[in-house]
């Protein structure tokens, strides 16, 4: 089966984790959007096609289904494509970390634009700079042990003792933090993590696509942006 998947051209944002689920598993995918314009996505957001309504991109489809939200698309791919064990324990604890990086992905959004995603970066610099500083001295540490805790209780590898995709997702947490964050991620002690970050960044399908033209780089348009104030 090819599935489809919709999200906004020109950045990685949310639309990356299930882009990275997809490869790692070797699926027919079209990013939709990138071949069609991001207009092709209307017909979704406005209700004028089959299937459930979805809120906001990202949004699968696969069949007749429309699947939208980042965990939940990952949920119903992982056992599709062995990306999650089959015990109905392990896959609750799945989605429970996916939702946890969620929040996490939400903070990351909200430093560099704390008072309104429909202003500029520019129009809220002094906000965000009392919220970069707060995520950097607190939520980055808080959120960062608890994921390297859960490594270290699935025996030291994975969370949930074999590769899944929530690796695939704490990959891509570790990759936009350091590419936001360099300073303050490199006081972080989360070498479990980071021992993770790389195994899945030397995966041959995930190495392949990091190498390729459909892995956009981070930029100033994304979830994950570099402003070198915000990191003092």
């Amino acid at each position: 089966m090819s599935y489809q998947l919709y999200y906004w051209t020109g950045l990685q944002g949310r639309g990356e984790f299930v882009r990275l689920c997809l490869e790692d598993a070797g699926a027919a995918y079209t990013d939709v959007a990138r071949v069609e314009g991001d207009d092709v996505m209307n017909a979704f957001l406005e209700g004028e096609h089959a299937g459930a309504l979805p809120f906001a991109p990202p949004f699968l489809v696969s069949g007749r289904l429309v699947i939208a939200q980042v965990a939940n698309i990952l949920q119903y791919l992982g056992p599709r494509h062995d990306l999650v064990p089959d015990s109905e324990s392990a896959r609750i604890y799945a989605h429970q970390l996916e939702l946890t990086i969620t929040d996490l992905v939400a903070e990351a959004h909200d430093v560099h634009h704390p008072v309104a995603g429909s202003l500029y970066y520019e129009d809220q610099r002094e906000e965000a700079k009392m919220r970069a500083k707060d995520f950097r001295e607190s939520r980055i540490p808080k959120f960062l042990h608890y994921f390297e805790k859960a490594v270290e209780r699935g025996g030291g590898k994975y969370p949930l003792r074999r590769h899944s995709y929530v690796d695939l997702s704490l990959f891509q947490i570790m990759a936009g933090l350091e590419y936001a964050f360099p300073k303050a991620m490199k006081k972080q002690k989360v070498p479990l993590l980071r021992d993770l970050a790389k195994r899945v960044a030397d995966r041959p399908n995930i190495a392949t696509y990091l190498a390729s033209e459909r892995r956009v780089p981070f930029n100033t348009n994304g979830i994950f942006r570099h402003y070198p104030e915000l990191d003092v």
